[in-house]
């Protein structure tokens, strides 16, 4: 019998026994993927919807006419550049996840809380400089169920279409940008209170006792796909 197990235990040794299997993976990281692939879902059905219309409609508001503000410093002819600036935030605060997650795999907790400072840091310049923009969208008329009137309309559309048709997907629009956004935004926020979270928990030594900061890692994972999200949506409503 002895040698039977002994046998068995050599033959998964063996180089083609196939390594760690991909299936053994710890219970948490798994969950977290599974709600990251239905939120994605979620996702796409938003940015599909606004696709079929952009794409459908004779008209529709021009980007770089209705993103052309710095609110508070230029109310006009500086295209994109707010959001540009919105979207490094975004992607340096994923760097410092990364960040953290490594100092996490080290075991380096004082490194982790900095970085994981960082990223909560990011994460509420993005969220400051949205409600910027969204106080700046709103003075300007566009909002859930409202647009700019008829006579200041058509600064934002390039030549083309009725007065009826713009008004029309103006408001399409203003819904389903304030709706995803919205729904982004909140998926940022609820991201940094997490973060803010982990991140008294690291100072508390909490996972320093359990002797892994898989945590992080799982927060990282939430925190990537919110990030990658933003390029989606960056790219729908800013770029198209």
């Amino acid at each position: 019998m002895s040698t039977t197990v002994s046998q068995i235990d050599e033959v998964k040794t063996t180089p083609w026994s196939g390594g760690r299997s991909p299936f053994n993976v710890e219970y948490g990281k798994i969950m977290m993927w599974f709600f990251l692939l239905s939120d994605a879902f979620t996702f796409s059905s938003l940015l599909i919807s606004y696709g079929s219309l952009r794409f459908s409609a004779s008209v529709w508001p021009a980007a770089d006419k209705v993103f052309q503000s710095i609110p508070g410093l230029v109310d006009s002819g500086q295209p994109l550049v707010f959001v540009g600036i919105m979207t490094f935030i975004l992607i340096l605060s994923s760097v410092t996840m990364v960040l953290a997650v490594e100092a996490g795999h080290r075991n380096a907790k004082k490194e982790v809380v900095w970085w994981m400072i960082a990223t909560v840091i990011g994460g509420f310049m993005f969220l400051g400089c949205q409600a910027l923009e969204w106080s700046h969208l709103h003075h300007e008329g566009f909002w859930w169920g409202s647009t700019p009137a008829l006579e200041e309309l058509g600064k934002f559309f390039n030549a083309g279409g009725t007065e009826a048709a713009r008004h029309m997907t103006a408001q399409e629009f203003a819904n389903l940008f304030f709706t995803i956004t919205g729904f982004h935004g909140f998926h940022v926020f609820t991201g940094v209170i997490i973060n803010v979270i982990i991140t008294v928990n690291v100072l508390l030594g909490t996972y320093e006792k359990r002797g892994s900061y898989l945590m992080i890692e799982k927060v990282g994972l939430y925190w990537h796909f919110v990030d990658l999200v933003w390029v989606f949506v960056f790219t729908f409503f800013y770029l198209v």
